[in-house]
């Protein structure tokens, strides 16, 4: 059996090769990524991710936050990948290394953080597992930025999975509510981020939610009901965010001679209507639980019913680790049904992995937060961000479970998000 030690160097090395494998079939002008809003420059964002990882494994110290006593080893990196510091419309004129000079920075910069990682000690490895799991979601990112771009998708092997679509619409699954402890236990024995410290006890009055993720056939009946155009339907701000886009389906569908299809990375499919729709913003997802009289749960009452009824759990099947979950990690090439590691205690499916559920929830500081190594991670977002829960199918197995929080403005459709509700009956209040 690995030891520590081992299993972390292993888990880095593997991240490595994940994150270089998403580019690593783009040629010529592929390369040349616009400047958008919602993307990064690739060499910028490979680079940033070395960095990152020499940065926090390497120069970082509680003394030392700012990393002046240890230089880089690529000059003028400060000035280069820092993200805290480096304007992110200015990332596409800076004078970056070439792909050589950046694989070359990578290769490094994990030769050297494996060094460091073989002699520490055991109450200093928060700084690696940190690394880690930021480079898993610069991978998603990657992943995501394709996608926006319409580029072809990577070429990794995925799983086949046998699983037919629910045969019924979801359910709702009842859950009676109760206190229980919201966040990360410092006794987990796990890395938490900031935003999940710590537990803290929060009551959930009685609510019903549904046991998978909204469909694209469901999403699909609002949208022929010309449920974009319908005003009571969105909130202001949604209203505001639809009309400026002028959008009348989410933003990759496609209607031709009465057919519905959907740009997926470079190509086009028809619609699969029993896949969970994924790409809409929170907007969208509010404006569906309005005209189907539902709601989307807030994220105390997402992670109760992901925890089996506030239990102290990590996941809807229990402790094991999703480990080969076909819903994460990009074992499947698109969300689509898939099967759970284990049954769910109360016949939730699909709620870690497949898409990312938007909640009801602003992203707010839990009581008594405080700032980690790296502070930029979440204050900056608190208030105008909302909150989702889950992972997707491009997230990383081992950096999701049921108390994980992810955070983007409302109106982002790029990220693999979809969305499950709640019964507009309960009143969901949180305590």
């Amino acid at each position: 059996m690995l030891n520590e030690v081992e299993a972390l160097a292993g888990a880095l090395r593997e991240s490595r090769e994940y994150t270089l494998s998403i580019y690593a079939h783009l040629e010529g002008a592929q390369w040349r990524f616009p400047m958008l809003d919602i993307v990064n420059p690739p060499l910028w964002e490979l680079g940033h991710v070395a960095y990152f990882q020499e940065f926090f494994c390497l120069r970082w110290r509680p003394d030392d936050p700012s990393g002046a006593r240890r230089a880089s080893r690529l000059a003028a990196a400060d000035a280069l990948f820092d993200s805290r510091t480096v304007p992110h419309d200015s990332r596409w004129s800076l004078a970056l290394p070439d792909l050589d000079g950046i694989h070359r920075y990578l290769e490094g910069a994990l030769a050297d953080t494996l060094d460091d990682l073989a002699a520490s000690r055991e109450d200093d490895r928060h700084r690696f597992r940190l690394a880690l799991f930021h480079e898993d979601m610069h991978g998603e990112a990657l992943l995501m930025t394709l996608h926006t771009l319409g580029l072809p998708a990577p070429r990794r092997p995925h799983v086949s999975v046998a699983s037919p679509a629910p045969a019924a619409p979801p359910r709702d699954v009842a859950f009676g509510g109760g206190t229980f402890l919201q966040g990360a236990s410092p006794d987990d024995g796990e890395h938490a981020f900031d935003n999940e410290k710590w537990a803290h006890e929060v009551r959930v009055d009685a609510f019903s939610i549904a046991s998978h993720p909204v469909t694209n056939g469901e999403f699909l009946a609002f949208v022929e009901a010309d449920g974009y155009s319908r005003d009571a339907f969105w909130t202001q701000e949604g209203r505001r965010w639809r009309d400026a886009r002028g959008t009348r389906a989410p933003r990759n569908w496609r209607r031709e001679a009465g057919r519905w299809s959907m740009r997926w990375f470079d190509s086009v499919e028809p619609l699969r209507e029993e896949d969970p729709v994924v790409q809409v913003s929170r907007h969208e997802a509010q404006a569906w639980c309005r005209w189907a009289g539902r709601r989307l749960p807030t994220e105390s009452e997402w992670e109760f019913a992901a925890r089996g009824g506030g239990r102290a759990v990590r996941f809807p099947w229990g402790e094991a680790p999703p480990a080969e979950a076909a819903g994460l990690d990009y074992r499947l090439p698109r969300p689509a049904p898939f099967p759970d590691p284990a049954p769910s205690s109360h016949g939730l499916a699909m709620m870690i992995g497949g898409v990312w559920e938007w909640t009801d929830s602003a992203f707010l500081p839990y009581p008594g937060f405080e700032t980690d190594a790296y502070a930029e991670y979440s204050a900056p977002w608190f208030g105008d961000h909302a909150v989702l829960r889950g992972g997707s199918f491009a997230t990383r197995s081992r950096l999701v479970h049921g108390r994980w929080r992810n955070f983007y403005l409302p109106q982002r459709e790029d990220v693999f998000a979809g969305f499950r509700t709640c019964a507009a009956g309960d009143r969901g209040d949180v305590r």
